[in-house]
C-alpha cells in the first residue's frame, strides 16, 4: 500500500468529536501514515498536542487569521512560552496555522497582519518553519517573509498565480494541494498542480474542510436538507491520485515525491518510505 503524509488535517475540529479515533484509524488503513495537525487558536493548542502524541502524528501551534477577532495580544506571549516548553518535542514541526485572509468579509486586516508578523518572529526565534493560510493574500504574506525570513514551510491550500507560487518556492516553501484541485472548473489551480516543479508540492486534505468534488454538496442540495459532506484524511489517496493523473505520473511517484517534500519543509516528520 502506498504511504502518504497529509500535511494539513484539523483532526481536532468539532466535526470529528463523535468518531475522531475511528477517523484516524480509517485513514491509516488507506495508507495515510502521518498527519500534521495545525492548531488555529490558543484554546486548540492542547488538543492538537494530545492528538499528535496519541496517534504518532505531528502538530503545529499558531493563531489562524479567522480567529484573530477573538485573540488577545497575550496569546502571543503564551505561544512563545509553549513553543519554548515544547521545543524538544519531536511531534512539533511548525508554527501554524498562521497567515492572512483577505477573502472573508469583516476581518480587520491590520489586526491580522499584527498577529501574523508576531508569529513569524516567533518562528524565527525558535527556528521553526511555518504553515501559512493563504487566501487572497499572497503578496502581503510574501512582503513580510522577505523582510523577516523564516526557515521555510508550507503555503497551505495554495491558489495564487504561477508568479506567486515561484516567489514562495524561492523563499524555501512547498505548496499544498488538496481537494480543490479535484474540480474540473478549477482550471488555473489544476494547471498549477500539473506544471509546478514536483519538488515544490505537498498533498493535504484540510479535513474536515475543502471537500473534494465527490463529497461536496451544493447550496441547492443543502437547502433541500442534504448536509455538507465532511472531508477526512482517508480521502487523501483519492485526491492525490487525481493530482498524479494531472501530472501524468503514478500515485506512487507522487507519494514518494510529496513525502520527501514534506520532510524537507517540516522538521521532524518520520522518514518512512512510500512503497
Amino acid at each position: 500500500m502506498t504511504s502518504w503524509i497529509d500535511t494539513h488535517c484539523h483532526l481536532d475540529a468539532p466535526e470529528f468529536d463523535a468518531d475522531r479515533d475511528s477517523v484516524r484509524a480509517t485513514a491509516r488503513a488507506t495508507g495515510v501514515d502521518h498527519l500534521v495537525i495545525p492548531a488555529v487558536a490558543r484554546a486548540h493548542w492542547g488538543d492538537a498536542i494530545a492528538l499528535a502524541h496519541r496517534h504518532g502524528d505531528s502538530y503545529a501551534l499558531g493563531i489562524h487569521p479567522l480567529y484573530t477577532p477573538n485573540a488577545q495580544a497575550s496569546d502571543i506571549a503564551a505561544l512563545r512560552q509553549l513553543l519554548g516548553e515544547m521545543r524538544d518535542d519531536p511531534h512539533l514541526v511548525a508554527v501554524g496555522e498562521i497567515g492572512l485572509d483577505f477573502f472573508v468579509p469583516g476581518l480587520d486586516a491590520d489586526v491580522q497582519i499584527w498577529f501574523y508578523e508576531q508569529q513569524i518572529k516567533l518562528a524565527r526565534e525558535f527556528e521553526l518553519p511555518v504553515i501559512l493560510h493563504v487566501r487572497k493574500s499572497s503578496d502581503r504574506l510574501l512582503k513580510t517573509l522577505r523582510a523577516l525570513q523564516v526557515v521555510g514551510g508550507i503555503a497551505h491550500a495554495f491558489n495564487g498565480s504561477a508568479q506567486q507560487a515561484q516567489a514562495f518556492i524561492d523563499l524555501g516553501f512547498k505548496l499544498g494541494f488538496g481537494g480543490a484541485a479535484t474540480y474540473d472548473r478549477a482550471l488555473k489551480l489544476r494547471e498549477l498542480a500539473a506544471t509546478l516543479p514536483l519538488e515544490s508540492l505537498v498533498v493535504e486534505t484540510d479535513a474536515p474542510d475543502i471537500q473534494p468534488h465527490w463529497i461536496y454538496t451544493t447550496a441547492q442540495e443543502r437547502a433541500a436538507g442534504q448536509p455538507q459532506g465532511r472531508n477526512s484524511p482517508a480521502e487523501l489517496p483519492r485526491i492525490a491520485a487525481e493530482i498524479a493523473a494531472l501530472r501524468g505520473i503514478s500515485p506512487l511517484q507522487l507519494a514518494q515525491a510529496t513525502g520527501r517534500n514534506a520532510r524537507a519543509a517540516l522538521r521532524g516528520l518520520p522518514a518512512f518510505q512510500a512503497f
